[in-house]
């Protein structure tokens, strides 16, 4: 079953019954199986719905494997998972040994801690820049699922690397210390939404306390390492 909008199929789903409840599961190289379905009580579910733009006719995109990918198996773990100098591993390989990327993934890695997404196994970049395109924040259907648990291991990239942009800790800091909180902006910015209030306030709190645990590893980096090999300033 595919969900269209504009004649164009967005995504493709296996739907069936089971225990009196509608159930669905996606089909994909994961976990996209009976054990893992999404039921609603009996057919009613909340759910969100996301569109890529532009499209890759206008903007044709590259796809990269994310180095800090999860196995996605249930007895083998990912190579950083295993090995504490994961991180040296990957300066040494293109597109991480020059340039912009890996201080990217440090980013990437701050937005998906904070928001709870643990499913970033790949990521894109506008195929027009070359290897100086930024990655592209897409696909986030796995965020905001558990308000009440933190997944420290989504920091890995940056307690592995100890390198985050002076740019990016200068934010958090003000995120962090107000007078306007992360969560306080995301409040009001979602106060004027139709489906208001999207988040629950649960998930609000767990903006400002995922935020004061970034600083934390940021923290730790600083007193185990110089901060001119921590920070970086300009990585152009």
């Amino acid at each position: 079953l595919c969900i269209y909008v504009n004649k164009v199929c967005f995504h493709s789903y296996v739907i069936y019954i089971t225990a009196n409840n509608i159930c669905f599961h996606g089909r994909c190289d994961y976990y996209c199986d009976t054990g893992h379905a999404i039921c609603g009580h009996p057919d009613t579910l909340e759910g969100s719905f996301a569109v890529y733009l532009p499209i890759k006719s206008l903007a044709p995109r590259k796809v990269w494997r994310h180095p800090w990918r999860r196995s996605y198996h249930k007895r083998r773990k990912a190579e950083w998972e295993k090995n504490d100098d994961y991180c040296n591993v990957v300066r040494k390989k293109p597109p991480y040994n020059d340039g912009r990327r890996l201080v990217d993934i440090m980013d990437m890695a701050v937005l998906d801690f904070i928001i709870g997404n643990m499913d970033r196994h790949h990521y894109e970049t506008f195929k027009i820049f070359g290897n100086n395109s930024f990655p592209l924040h897409l696909d986030h259907g796995r965020g905001f699922g558990k308000a009440h648990h933190d997944e420290l291991s989504i920091l890995a990239p940056i307690y592995q690397c100890c390198i985050i942009r002076q740019s990016t800790l200068k934010r958090l800091l003000e995120l962090h210390l107000g007078p306007l909180r992360l969560s306080d902006i995301v409040r009001k910015s979602l106060s004027t939404d139709p489906v208001y209030p999207v988040l629950t306030e649960a998930h609000l709190v767990a903006l400002d306390r995922r935020l004061g645990i970034c600083l934390s590893t940021i923290r730790q980096c600083l007193q185990e390492k110089r901060p001119d090999e921590v920070l970086i300033y300009n990585d152009d």
